[in-house]
């Protein structure tokens, strides 16, 4: 080997030492910002309610949870870090799916199973009928408008289930594009945040008993979070029932995981006249973390059986170590949200998903009242 070669060589392998390098710098760099974002959201979070305490904002600044402040936050970096030039760079940094996944399967331990199956049969019936039937109509129209199939499985999902965290999900299971995500991730949010006050009052307008209105809400509102904050609104009471039935929808993310998997691979994105996919092909696409999250909620119930009131303890900490997770999943996909998604996906995923949170609202009420009128808490 000649001098020049060895010295082209050893050059090479410096250049591709120091991008890995600044890749790595980035990557950390990305995370610091994630990490200083999600810091500031709990800052908010806790000291927010305290600023308007004495203002006539006390009720709204009570009721917004973690999920507004992070993505705003996230956003508002997006902005700032654009503008700098760097948020490419750093974007390596902005993990979405990995915190996403991770506070899903934490949730999992908070699930217990066992008292959903005992105390709560009506809200397993209610969340298996309002599914289906919301899922198929955000399915069928956002057909009927051209939309793209993971875009549809996105939208269907997180509006039928329980928002950003079923949206996450189903594009793990049909490969979305990020783009698609965050935009199925905002409208989430966007719809979400008049439920919160909107239905309570709407309950108190038509009458409901508490356990109704519960139900109404735990049906209805598409992320945990938020209706925590609207059936506390509602009442003490009516916060338990909603949150056993959205508990109930979150515990079913893994069978939608599941069909959406094996509809795609077998029908979606099947070329004619190949062969059916093997076992090994699901196993790709399947969403490992739904394992993870069955797991944790099984360990939780068993743990809780035999913990008792330590165990409770134990639990909290694991749930305040999820919320940590899920807040740097919001931050992060404010942080990756691209304007260019919004004016490719146009007006028609609007037009399906306020269309389908109605056909929720009214499905909903009308399985509500039917299963919890004579349910005593």
């Amino acid at each position: 080997m000649t001098e020049i070669e060895t010295t082209s060589e050893t050059t090479t392998e410096t250049k591709t030492a120091g991008t890995t390098n600044d890749a790595i710098v980035a990557a950390v760099a990305g995370v610091a910002a994630v990490v200083v974002l999600g810091a500031l959201t709990r800052y908010f979070e806790v000291h927010v309610p305290q600023w308007a305490a004495d203002t006539p904002f006390k009720r709204v600044a009570k009721s917004i949870e973690f999920p507004v402040y992070a993505i705003a936050l996230g956003l508002l970096g997006n902005v700032i870090l654009t503008k700098l030039g760097i948020r490419e760079r750093l974007s390596a940094g902005f993990r979405t799916e990995f915190f996403i996944k991770t506070g899903l399967v934490l949730l999992g331990a908070s699930i217990n199973l066992k008292i959903l199956v005992t105390a709560a049969g009506p809200s397993i019936v209610q969340a298996l009928l309002l599914i289906t039937t919301v899922f198929g109509f955000t399915w069928w129209l956002g057909g009927r408008l051209g939309l793209d199939d993971k875009l549809r499985a996105l939208l269907s999902s997180a509006v039928s289930i329980c928002g950003v965290s079923a949206a996450i999900a189903a594009a793990g299971a049909v490969q979305a594009k990020r783009e698609q995500l965050a935009y199925s991730a905002s409208l989430v949010i966007v719809f979400a945040l008049p439920s919160i006050f909107l239905l309570p009052w709407l309950a108190g307008v038509f009458g409901l008993s508490d356990p109704v209105a519960g139900a109404w809400i735990g049906g209805n509102i598409d992320t945990t979070a938020a209706v925590a904050a609207s059936g506390a609104i509602a009442g003490e009471d009516a916060l338990q029932i909603a949150t056993i039935v959205k508990t109930t929808q979150n515990a079913l993310i893994g069978f939608v995981a599941i069909a959406l998997t094996a509809y795609f691979a077998l029908k979606v994105e099947r070329v004619e006249g190949a062969p059916r996919p093997s076992i090994g092909v699901f196993w790709q696409r399947f969403p490992k973390f739904v394992l993870g999250f069955i797991a944790a909620s099984i360990i939780g119930t068993l743990y809780l059986q035999s913990a008792g009131a330590d165990g409770k303890a134990h639990i909290a900490i694991v749930n305040d170590l999820r919320t940590w997770f899920l807040i740097f999943a919001f931050v992060s996909i404010g942080l990756e949200f691209s304007a260019r998604g919004l004016r490719e996906a146009g007006w028609r995923p609007i037009v399906v998903f306020a269309s389908a949170t109605v056909v929720n609202i009214v499905v909903a009420l009308g399985l509500a009242t039917l299963l919890f009128s004579n349910f005593e808490v």
